[in-house]
């Protein structure tokens, strides 16, 4: 009897140390459709949510006009010295995982080939934030 209850005990501990592992890792979606006024507002948010919780795993979805900030030589409008290029480098090089609509794509009619190399592609955003949200746990953020 004192093994069975050994061994429940050993158990639990191990389920109580996996449990607090899996949400010792913040997982969040920033949803981005207007690049115009959410993309650098976004990045933004995005290198000081790192800075204050590096451990977080993000995840950008773009689609719509959101994909914009994401296509080669992209720029801000209202401040033309930000590249957007070089600030989702940075981001994904620190675990930052950028995908693109592959509807919008379609229903724009834009190329794969327009994109930053650091760009995935996804066959349907909002899906893909349904998805992040009620299966892999991820948190909702629209900058």
């Amino acid at each position: 009897m004192k093994l069975f209850g050994a061994m429940l005990l050993a158990v639990a501990c191990t389920l109580s140390a996996f449990s607090g592992a899996a949400r010792a890792e913040d997982r969040v979606v920033y949803h981005i459709d207007d690049a115009r006024t959410q993309a650098t507002k976004g990045l933004r948010n995005m290198r000081n949510h790192l800075d204050a919780a590096p451990q977080t795993k993000i995840v950008v979805v773009a689609h719509a006009d959101g994909v914009d900030f994401l296509m080669e030589g992209a720029r801000d409008e209202k401040n033309p010295d930000i590249d957007y290029a070089s600030l989702v480098s940075a981001l994904k090089a620190r675990g930052v995982r950028f995908e693109v609509c592959e509807i919008t794509l379609k229903n724009r009619n834009i190329g794969k080939d327009k994109f930053v190399l650091d760009a995935d592609f996804t066959p349907s955003g909002v899906a893909r934030i349904g998805q992040l949200q009620s299966r892999e746990g991820y948190a909702y953020i629209k900058p």
